[in-house]
């Protein structure tokens, strides 16, 4: 039996409306997401492509059209649901717990995996004590994964920005997620910083098998790591293909730099 288009794709954004006012932010935008893909939203700033991010995640809920994760709407869901169905991000500007330690961060992103009930929590001992070494094993395994060992037990805030911000891809990874949701990871980072942020993503995306759907500025980082580039002008989709595709197209360069 052949399956339709939004069952065949992990996320279908499909004919999507978001207005603030008379402001339109995002104007009909559609798009599909394969499985295993690294799909980068790019655009001149303000041209919505956070805001793609948050309707995704539901943090914004669009006047219009839909979006389907696995082949279910999710306009109806809360954003805590929207996580347990396998959608994680990180954030623009790092959102961290920045008077705990790493540990602790990603400690609390596994709250959402907890099977049991307030007061079978509170007694530590027995199902309690064995879920949060569960937890814990998870947690683990993600600060191996991105080299956080040596900074475990530091509190975040006395962290430099480059490792907050490889913090708070852990915390998202701590989530287990089938879809991970990338804005501007690499921002506000040095080039060295740049470079271990590019090869932790790429390892999340090839030994995690983790979709991902990366905006990023940086286009030498989009056109080396991206399986497609969907790109954003003014709220409207003027492009959607390969990198090298999406390099030569003359609406994407008028876009960024202008009728000439």
């Amino acid at each position: 039996m052949n399956r339709s288009p939004k069952e065949a794709s992990l996320l279908r954004v499909d004919n999507i409306y978001l207005s603030f006012g008379g402001l339109k932010a995002l104007n009909g935008v559609s798009f599909d997401l394969q499985r295993g893909e690294i799909l980068s939203l790019i655009g001149p700033n303000g041209s919505g492509k956070t805001c793609i991010l948050n309707c995704i995640n539901r943090f914004y809920r669009q006047q219009e059209g839909e979006i389907y994760f696995e082949g279910r709407p999710l306009s109806h869901l809360r954003a805590h649901v929207i996580a347990r169905l396998g959608i994680a991000r990180t954030f623009q500007n790092i959102e961290l717990f920045t008077g705990m330690t790493v540990l602790d961060n990603l400690m609390a992103a596994r709250h959402l995996h907890n099977k049991r009930g307030f007061l079978s929590g509170a007694i530590y001992f027995g199902p309690a004590h064995r879920e949060e070494i569960k937890q814990r094993l998870v947690v683990e395994e993600v600060i191996d994964f991105l080299e956080l060992a040596p900074i475990r037990k530091r509190v975040v805030a006395t962290l430099p920005y480059g490792l907050r911000k490889r913090v708070e891809l852990g915390r998202a990874l701590a989530l287990e997620p089938k879809l991970l949701l990338l804005d501007e990871p690499m921002a506000g980072m040095n080039l060295e910083e740049k470079e271990d942020m590019a090869r932790f993503i790429l390892d999340v995306h090839e030994e995690k098998n983790t979709t991902i759907i990366l905006v990023e500025h940086d286009m030498g980082v989009v056109m080396d790591i991206s399986d497609r580039v969907v790109v954003l002008d003014f709220g409207h989709k003027i492009a959607d293909g390969r990198p090298e595709e999406v390099k030569h197209d003359p609406d994407v360069i008028r876009a960024y730099l202008g009728e000439k």
